[in-house]
């Protein structure tokens, strides 16, 4: 798939992932639609940073909870463009146990509605403009908490409804790829420890976790790093223009966070 010219939705792109993704596509002569809605002290860096990169983009506020919000996303989406053509389903809200302790109903319920609700409603009302394109992508970012849940040094950073939620990103991701076929390709990305997300660049990671417990996390990736966005934004190309043959696929982008904890023994001598 040729990118240049193309048609985006790129969900969440205020800050961290989800603006580096778009600066990227940006850079790659993309045509974005950006989203945003929370942190708006954050909102006139982000208008100067796109409009700096000389790419055709339209920044909307929208809050991707509200199912009349997503449908004017998609609206405004058609009188302008009339199609897309990738759709970068990023968006996600997930509370930290060491930030946020013990569950209350409304972060729960905030975890599900962001993380998996906003996923689904997004590409049903975009579903049709990817029908008009030749030929379409669509990209769910999720997480690994739907692996290992709120276990070991990832219960310092996975909730229980966060890990529930991003499983049910993998059925939707299966559900979409069959409903797209063949011009529309669906494939996720389930994103490890990474520096915009759960990381260095976060609050949590800068102010909550101690050192040890920043070491426990790191010292589970076999790659001894966390993820960078530039490691996302490969990805997402090599999805985007190569991998005309991925459908319905899940790639695991963890560093090996998955794998370790477990190291591989010797062979023992035996007795024969």
């Amino acid at each position: 798939m040729q990118i240049k010219g193309k048609i985006a939705l790129v969900l969440g792109a205020v800050k961290g992932i989800g603006k580096e993704v778009g600066l990227a596509l940006a850079a790659e002569g993309v045509k974005l639609i950006l989203t945003r809605y929370d942190w708006e002290d954050d909102f006139k860096r982000m208008e100067e940073e796109f409009k700096g990169t000389g790419a055709d983009h339209m920044i909307l506020t929208t809050d991707l909870r509200s199912i009349r919000d997503i449908h004017r996303l998609a609206a405004e989406i058609e009188k302008k463009h009339g199609h897309l053509d990738i759709l970068i389903n990023n968006i996600e809200r997930g509370g930290w146990p060491v930030v946020h302790g013990e569950y209350k109903e409304d972060q729960w319920d905030l975890e599900i509605e962001t993380t998996l609700k906003a996923k689904r409603w997004v590409f049903a009302s975009v579903f049709p403009l990817l029908k008009k394109a030749d030929e379409a992508v669509v990209i769910n970012i999720s997480s690994i908490a739907a692996i290992v849940g709120r276990s070991g040094p990832a219960a310092l950073i996975f909730n229980d409804g966060y890990a529930a939620a991003n499983k049910g990103v993998s059925s939707l991701t299966e559900t979409w790829a069959r409903m797209g076929a063949p011009t529309i390709r669906v494939n996720e990305i389930m994103l490890g420890i990474f520096d915009g997300r759960h990381a260095k660049d976060t609050r949590g990671w800068r102010e909550v976790l101690t050192v040890d417990e920043k070491k426990s996390l790191i010292d589970h990736i076999l790659l001894g790093r966390t993820g960078r966005a530039e490691d996302i934004i490969k990805t997402i190309l090599f999805l985007i223009t190569d991998a005309l043959y991925m459908t319905g696929s899940v790639i695991r982008l963890d560093g090996g966070y998955v794998l370790g904890g477990e190291r591989v023994p010797l062979i023992p001598k035996g007795i024969l």
